[in-house]
């Protein structure tokens, strides 16, 4: 067995690593939903974040796999950190560097193995997005390419940690980070030809809670309705956000407008058990613009968001108009 080397800038790497504060940290959905979707888009049994520290590899998301960390001398991971570009062992057991690796020969019986590593803005490597399999496999360059785009969410996730892209109240990405997260979802639709819709949201009658219950009140009608749409969007590749005051954005991935409407529905639903649940002297309830993605026209995430945005004040209109309101 070949022991991982240690890369030439090791000290700023550790250095990195731990200002974080990523280290045994509890799991986070933003990183478990990138490790559950890769094992679905790939079809292998394990998918993990794995981060490389001073003497084991920690999994800040290991989806298939029932340890937190490993030794860093049998990590397939730290062989991969020193590279670029996806490191891959087609079969382990044919390659000199593995075929007596404990993790090879024991539990889990690594066959396979592919990871991308996760790279910084200082340029330090922390650790990977991997895939681990039980029977020897290959990747083309199509594969390898959807592994890397995966890989980019993994770090911009990283990289919230230090650019704040998180919406404190509500714990959801914020303008920034949505942004970010949404335009990879958009980039792995058009690289697989998948449909996907942005739906923008906006609470209706929100300055008069505000007003009349006070802007605490307010906050935790926010909290509400977030928690309204991950309960709704039950899917591992969908991307939720808050853009600022009270409007909210999700990005479908594969979704089409039968199952968009069918999102829709259930954040009703899922709203109408909570407002009957509360009763809090007032509803939540929304106006909503739905964008089906389409290649030709959305160049970015951007063209998407304005142009729901538009659906989303019309259908707020349209509603006024029905029902007499302000």
């Amino acid at each position: 067995m070949l022991a991982a080397p240690i890369p030439v800038n090791e000290p700023v790497r550790i250095a990195t690593l731990r200002t974080l504060k990523l280290l045994d940290t509890p799991a986070e959905e933003r990183f478990d939903r990138l490790t559950r979707l890769a094992r679905r888009l790939f079809d292998v049994p394990i998918a993990l974040v794995s981060l490389i520290d001073e003497n084991r590899q920690w999994f800040k998301s290991c989806a298939g796999l029932g340890v937190s960390q490993t030794s860093r001398d049998i990590s397939f991971c730290g062989h991969a950190i020193m590279h670029d570009d996806v490191f891959m062992i087609p079969d382990a057991r044919a390659d000199s560097r593995f075929h007596d690796n404990p993790l090879v020969t024991g539990e889990p019986g690594i066959r396979f193995y592919a990871g991308q590593p996760l790279t910084v803005p200082n340029g330090s490597k922390l650790g990977t997005l991997c895939l681990i399999d039980t029977r020897p496999r290959e990747f083309d360059a199509e594969e390898r390419g959807l592994l890397r785009d995966l890989a980019q969410i993994a770090e911009q996730e990283i990289a919230a940690i230090e650019l704040a892209t998180i919406d404190e109240l509500t714990l959801l990405a914020n303008r920034r980070g949505f942004e970010a997260l949404a335009q990879h979802g958009l980039n792995v639709c058009k690289r697989l030809g998948r449909q996907a819709s942005l739906l923008f949201f906006d609470l209706d009658g929100f300055k008069q809670i505000n007003d009349r219950f006070g802007h605490a009140e307010g906050d935790r009608a926010l909290a509400a309705f977030a928690e309204a749409l991950r309960g709704a969007l039950l899917r591992d590749s969908d991307v939720i956000g808050r853009l600022g005051g009270d409007e909210f954005v999700a990005l479908l991935d594969d979704a089409g407008d039968d199952e968009t409407r069918r999102v829709i529905e259930r954040l009703r639903d899922v709203l109408a058990s909570i407002n009957a649940r509360e009763q809090r002297g007032y509803e939540i309830r929304f106006s909503v613009g739905q964008t089906q993605f389409d290649p030709t026209r959305h160049e970015t995430v951007i063209d998407l968001l304005v142009e729901s945005d538009v659906g989303m004040y019309a259908h707020k209109a349209a509603q006024k108009t029905r029902t007499g309101g302000a």
